[in-house]
């Protein structure tokens, strides 16, 4: 799987980050989705709005996609990302699962 590969959901997920564009990067989640970022969980578009503040692009964050592999369920990607800001720096997994072109489930680990 290439970068051209990247599903629309994604590519708005990195695009708006690297934006610093906090509406757009909530529009690329489901209404009900799940966050997990290293055990600390998020619920729903305010939960994802909370982290995007906290954690994203709150602390400027940059991602730059160096690799995409289908995960093991239709629907799933694991993104191994090189991220950069003035919070977490340096390069991690990021599992996400699609829904109706959305990203409902987002684990990094």
């Amino acid at each position: 799987m290439t970068e051209n590969d990247v599903p629309e959901a994604i590519r708005e997920f990195v695009e708006a980050t690297n934006d610093g564009d906090a509406g757009r990067f909530a529009a690329a989640f489901t209404d009900d989705a799940y966050l997990n970022d290293w055990g600390r969980e998020f619920h729903g578009k305010s939960g994802v709005r909370a982290w995007d503040r906290s954690d994203n692009i709150g602390k400027q964050s940059h991602f730059e996609i160096l690799g995409v592999e289908p995960g093991a369920a239709p629907d799933s990607y694991v993104v191994t990302m090189k991220v950069t800001g003035n919070g977490f720096n340096g390069t991690s997994p990021l599992a996400f699962i699609l829904r109706d072109g959305l990203i409902a489930d987002l684990r990094i680990s």
